[in-house]
């Protein structure tokens, strides 16, 4: 069974940057395709970024590319999020996400079968 924890979450202001991290446990996260959501209550959970097994894939929402960038640590068994030029609109509950059966994860959330509990970033005006 994977275990997911994430840590790092804040409060922000608009401008300012934060690094979330996701502690795996349970199965190495080089065999995981791992990714980043978003949720803010009453909208469904967002994709946010994407980093496959081997780390050399990536992919972005387009309200955060350029300004997140996803990473991994296979050695520490930890999955990285660094959210620079944060805006109000980034404000949310941060997951993140695995699933062992590919081998990059992609957007669907529903594709996901591993979860964090999540962290709160909130990025004042």
């Amino acid at each position: 069974q994977v275990q997911l924890v994430e840590s790092g979450g804040g409060l922000v202001q608009a401008g300012g940057s934060l690094r979330l991290s996701c502690a795996a446990s349970g199965r190495t996260i080089s065999s995981l395709a791992v990714g980043w959501f978003r949720q803010t209550p009453g909208k469904e959970r967002e994709f946010v970024a994407a980093i496959s097994r081997s780390g050399g894939d990536t992919g972005y929402a387009d309200s955060v590319k350029g300004r997140f960038t996803v990473s991994r640590d296979s050695a520490k068994n930890m999955l990285y999020l660094q959210m620079n030029s944060l805006k109000f609109e980034d404000t949310a509950v941060y997951y993140c996400a695995a699933r062992g059966d590919a081998y990059y994860g992609g957007a669907d959330s529903k594709m996901y079968r591993y979860w964090g509990q999540g962290t709160q970033v909130t990025v004042s005006p």
